[in-house]
């Protein structure tokens, strides 16, 4: 069975929301299947133009994307050893993730999730 996808995930693959439209396909039981089927149907037309939708897109919650970037910067860049030391100077250096996400926006889309923005790379 493919995971339930709610518009309260902070982060959602692609695959999971293709895997649970076909779930859904095939057992159409009852209303709340039904509406979320509708749901999803929506949020795969708004995405699906994402170049990797069909192979694993990442769907990102706005109000989680700061920490989404802060994520993806630590994990593709080495900081050096002492930036988190708090030795001096290194205590007075910071990174503005805050302003690093806003700048990361003009490569992703925007898709709206039953009333939630999601942002996907555009």
């Amino acid at each position: 069975m493919a995971r339930t996808i709610s518009n309260e995930d902070d982060v959602i693959d692609s695959r999971d929301v293709i895997k649970r439209i076909e779930e859904l396909e095939g057992e159409r039981d009852s209303f709340e299947d039904g509406e979320e089927l509708r749901i999803l149907k929506a949020l795969t037309e708004e995405a699906s133009g994402s170049p990797d939708w069909e192979h694993g897109e990442t769907l990102v919650r706005e109000s989680y994307f700061t920490d989404y970037i802060k994520e993806l910067i630590h994990d593709c860049y080495e900081f050096p050893k002492e930036f988190d030391s708090g030795n001096w100077p290194w205590r007075h250096m910071a990174v503005d993730y805050e302003a690093a996400a806003e700048e990361a926006k003009v490569d992703y889309n925007e898709a709206d999730f039953d009333g939630v923005t999601y942002l996907i790379r555009a």
